[in-house]
């Protein structure tokens, strides 16, 4: 393929950003390529953090691309955060140093969460973002010691599943009637409810926090009903905050939060592209801007804009997927439900936690989870891809695939 740039810089280099440069040498292209990321360690896929190193089971995450690649096969700057980009003049700025560019891939991720509640700079309480996040959690889990959960999340949920399995006690709060309920609605929600509950999570569902208590390091999270419930590990899974002041300031368009991108996942500026937690996509199959903040988004939409950069100028037209791991609870889920809108028809044992779950919109499937279930995952996908008419005896009895 013959080279459409000269110079292509790539600011965040966690999975999004490293999957560009990736594709961009597999692609063949020849030029410079400058990666600047925050973070010290090559870059990583995320999921291990609050699944396999989080519960001891490995002690890396999955790395992104062949050793050694990012120190010989781009220009890498750990440790390096850009603090400017001039559109006007093709530079990224970081600190007093320049790097010029014909094409820029902006993929700065999201920053987890914090509640701005009374104590809520104490020590040991936490988040979960990062490599050293994960193995600074895991110590605290193993060291014992009640956790409270902040969120009912996937993050939380799993945070919760990691330090039960070091025997830690364990309280999961939030605002919701069930876990995952935003995602998942009530009923399915309710499946993760009971499966915290059977592996002795203490579950304090709809309820606020007011505030956080310690002397110097946590020791309880106060309710909204005014009881305390002890803690020496807080961690906070209540959501991101997806990472746009740098486009902003460069006067990138944004929307729904995060950077505005077209089907092919250009920004409003021709030679500038965004991919992963930012990009509010204009997706062909969706309608309004979908943004994702799951690992497959952001790997998958490293390697599609490295095409385009290279002159493909093809849309990104993939259905959004994650998985979960949770005790002897495993599921994959594919698609974009609306749990509020949408029907919810259940094939196989909802109580046994071995079924499919679909969401469904105008006789459409928008979204299929299966949970417990490993034969059906691509014909899942294919249905959800397809859009087409379905009955809900076709999905309850019928041949799937």
């Amino acid at each position: 393929m013959a080279n459409s740039t000269e110079s292509i810089v790539i600011i965040g280099a966690s999975l999004a950003g490293g999957a560009a440069a990736v594709a961009l040498r597999d692609g063949g292209y020849q030029g410079e390529i400058t990666l600047l990321g925050t973070e010290t360690h090559r870059p990583y896929e995320r999921p291990p953090l609050s699944k396999a190193l989080l519960l001891g089971d490995a002690d890396e995450p999955d790395w992104v691309g062949e050793d050694g690649f990012f120190d010989s096969a781009v220009t890498w700057l750990p440790g390096t955060t850009a603090t400017a980009i001039d559109t006007d003049r093709h530079i990224v700025v970081a600190g007093a140093a320049e790097y010029p560019y014909q094409k820029l891939i902006i993929a700065t991720g999201s920053t987890p969460r914090r509640l701005d509640l009374p104590g809520g700079d104490l020590a040991g309480v936490l988040t979960l973002r990062t490599l050293d996040d994960a193995l600074a959690l895991r110590e605290r889990f193993a060291a014992g010691g009640p956790i409270a959960v902040i969120g009912a999340g996937w993050i939380g949920c799993e945070v919760a599943a990691a330090a039960r399995k070091h025997g830690a006690a364990v309280t999961m709060i939030a605002p919701e009637e069930q876990p995952l309920v935003r995602v998942l609605g009530e009923q399915v929600g309710a499946v993760f409810g009971d499966l915290h509950r059977e592996h002795g999570v203490e579950l304090r569902l709809g309820a606020s926090v007011q505030g956080f208590e310690g002397d110097g390091s946590i020791s309880g999270v106060r309710l909204g009903d005014g009881t305390v419930v002890p803690a020496q590990t807080v961690v906070l899974g209540v959501g991101a905050v997806p990472n746009v002041a740098l486009a902003e300031a460069a006067g990138l368009d944004l929307a729904d939060g995060g950077i505005a991108v077209d089907p092919t996942l250009r920004t409003s500026e021709f030679d500038v592209y965004a991919i992963g937690d930012i990009a509010a996509h204009d997706h062909p199959r969706y309608p309004g801007r979908v943004r994702v903040e799951h690992w497959a988004n952001a790997k998958d939409q490293g390697a599609h804009v490295a095409a385009n950069v290279l002159g493909a100028e093809k849309p990104y037209q993939a259905s959004p997927y994650f998985f979960t791991d949770q005790y002897d609870l495993g599921c994959e889920y594919r698609g974009l439900a609306d749990p509020d809108h949408d029907r919810l028809v259940v094939r196989g044992d909802l109580a046994g936690r071995e079924f499919i779950a679909f969401w469904v919109r105008d006789g459409v499937v928008t979204a299929a989870m299966n949970v417990n279930d490993w034969d059906h995952g691509d014909a899942l996908g294919a249905l959800v891809d397809s859009g087409r008419q379905v009955t809900d005896d076709e999905l309850i009895n019928g041949e799937l695939g």
